[in-house]
């Protein structure tokens, strides 16, 4: 007799599942809004509850947890800051682990993109779209307040000079700040690991604690999770 999924809680991260299905694991996070769905997500009914498959070759939080991420800030009440928040499928996920009592102020210079993101957000209650460019914070001063957490994904050669930016106006102290590092966006010629220490340095340089790097292969080659406090 088969047995149907399992869900359990991950043991560090509170707001994050795992979803056992026979000999398939996969990370879950539990859907703040049931038959809402922020993107082609696969979600699982277990106990009456409806957890939502976080994919690691989408969602490059995912992919650095399974790679054995020590240091996940994002938590229930969390105030983030999330610059190039693009359509809202790791938000989505970020959404659901905060809850009613925490926000998202997701920054998007594209408003193509943004326009996909606003269901999500009209649905979610607790995501906040901006229509800005993350390299010029002074844009949405009026709208964001100090928050817990920054995460930056936006895949351009200054990245690390555009988190330090925004967590110099916005990132409280003892925040952290989360960047997804995409090598060849920063410099092509380089090795991969090469360019995460260099971004580890600016950081440093900038005043941050780094804390740890992960590399995101085979989920997402050529990028890595740095995670820092301020």
């Amino acid at each position: 007799m088969s047995r149907g999924p399992r869900a359990s809680p991950h043991k560090s991260f509170k707001g994050v599942f795992w979803i056992q299905d026979g000999r398939r694991r996969n990370l879950a996070t539990l859907n703040l809004v049931p038959g809402f769905r922020s993107y082609d997500e696969v979600s699982v009914v277990v106990n009456g509850k409806e957890y939502r498959i976080w994919p690691p070759r989408r969602s490059k939080p995912a992919a650095a947890i399974l790679n054995g991420l020590k240091n996940f800030p994002i938590r229930p009440g969390s105030r983030i800051l999330y610059l190039g928040i693009a359509s809202g499928t790791t938000a989505s996920h970020f959404s659901d682990i905060i809850g009613r009592k925490g926000v998202i102020y997701g920054v998007e210079i594209s408003q193509r993109v943004l326009r996909e993101l606003l269901p999500v957000a009209d649905a979610r209650r607790n995501i906040v779209p901006i229509l800005a460019s993350a390299r010029r914070p002074e844009e949405y001063a009026h709208v964001v307040e100090m928050v817990d957490v920054l995460y930056v994904d936006v895949a351009q050669p200054d990245q690390a000079e555009i988190l330090l930016k925004n967590a110099g106006v916005y990132l409280r102290r003892g925040g952290y700040a989360v960047i997804a590092v995409k090598a060849s966006s920063i410099d092509v010629t380089l090795p991969p690991k090469k360019v995460y220490r260099l971004v580890e340095d600016r950081l440093t340089r900038g005043g941050l604690k780094v804390l740890e790097r992960v590399d995101l292969a085979p989920f997402d080659p050529k990028h890595a999770m740095i995670v820092a406090k301020k």
